[in-house]
């Protein structure tokens, strides 16, 4: 029987890719930690995935905001752009299902990860982002414009929970850290699915393993990978190839020197990661944070067109802690002969990755 003290926790991340979800797992495990009861919200694959983490957890379904892209980088941003009045209507619909859900429900508190309805007016709601500065790559009236709309939907949530340090020292850059905060901002420091309650140490084994981490939005990730997959077969060294999803026909033409999965849950991905000598993957938020906290060397390929992983890239290229190629330049000989002495600086924030359990704590 729960204890007095017990909470009843809704969170409930976004649905554009993986990321949104797995750095919601050290928030779950210590709030689970703590004794309080979460009900995870979130479409079939993301509650799927939750399950498979968490084997005592309530899930409800959510549908998600369902985006689609397109195939070339250029069109990226204006294919968003058509379905905005789409993800306004669904974040006005998912705002009036917390209200129903709330009324049978007593909620003590609503975490959600950038689901822009998912706010209460009588029970404290909290939005999770990385992103508080808006650069849309169309010039700064449009980013104006766009930002403004931006605070007006965080500011309806009770505090806003930025995973990122404060300091000089972060990994979000301006994304992160833009010149005007909004009222009620928190640095929480960066999360990641490997740092947990369980598994708090940094483990660096590393071999001479490449290991190729796909994740994103279709159809970029699949060309990324048909690209990929005919360069790591060439390369002659040990390579782990991750395609980072069980809705495609599993390759059949595999070389001896790599070993090929569909997708990974967290427990069979850590070791792969672990030992891996160097990772390339996209430069999604979520993504670099898992590389930090694992200390990991990584080359980053940013979504053709997604401004906001194009200027992570850039700038933790220039901050010298990993280096960054376009797909459309990507060639895996020539990029592993550069990093050779590329400096791959650490990320040395002591206790950065436990910064969230104080949060969490003050809040509950």
């Amino acid at each position: 029987m729960p204890s007095a003290s017990c909470k009843e926790i809704l969170i409930a991340p976004l649905d554009w890719g993986m990321g949104h979800t797995t750095r919601c797992i050290p928030i779950i495990a210590h709030m689970l930690s703590q004794g309080h009861h979460i009900t995870f919200a979130g479409n079939e694959w993301q509650c799927h995935f939750i399950n498979k983490t968490f084997t005592h957890i309530e899930t409800i379904n959510l549908e998600g905001y369902n985006v689609s892209y397109s195939k070339r980088g250029s069109g990226f941003l204006f294919s968003i752009l058509l379905q905005v009045p789409g993800l306004l209507k669904t974040i006005a619909a998912e705002h009036n299902w917390l209200l129903q859900r709330a009324a049978d429900k007593k909620y003590d508190l609503i975490i959600s990860d950038n689901r822009y309805g998912l706010w209460h007016p009588e029970i404290p709601s909290v939005i999770l982002t990385h992103q508080l500065e808006l650069i849309t790559g169309m010039g700064n009236g449009t980013d104006r414009l766009f930002q403004q709309l931006h605070y007006k939907y965080l500011g309806r949530f009770k505090e806003i929970w930025v995973p990122d340090t404060a300091s000089y020292m972060n990994l979000s850059g301006r994304l992160g850290h833009p010149k005007k905060l909004p009222p009620l901002t928190k640095y929480i420091g960066p999360l990641s699915q490997f740092y947990t309650n369980q598994t708090e140490e940094r483990i660096n084994e590393s071999t001479n393993q490449l290991l190729v981490l796909l994740s994103g939005p279709e159809p970029q990730r699949t060309l990324l990978s048909v690209m990929l997959w005919e360069q790591v077969k060439t390369y002659t060294g040990k390579v782990v190839f991750v395609e980072g999803s069980n809705a495609i026909d599993a390759r059949t033409d595999i070389p001896e020197h790599v070993r090929y999965y569909k997708q990974l849950n967290r427990a069979d991905l850590l070791p792969l990661l672990q030992e891996a000598a160097v990772v390339i993957c996209r430069s999604g938020y979520s993504s670099i944070m898992d590389l930090v906290a694992l200390n990991k060397k990584a080359i980053l390929i940013p979504t053709s067109g997604q401004t906001e992983q194009e200027y992570l890239a850039s700038y933790l290229q220039e901050a010298g802690m990993f280096y960054s190629m376009k797909q459309k330049d990507f060639d895996l000989q020539k990029v592993l002969g550069i990093i050779q002495t590329f400096p791959f600086k650490q990320f040395t924030s002591d206790d950065a990755f436990a910064s969230y359990k104080n949060v969490l704590n003050a809040v509950l």
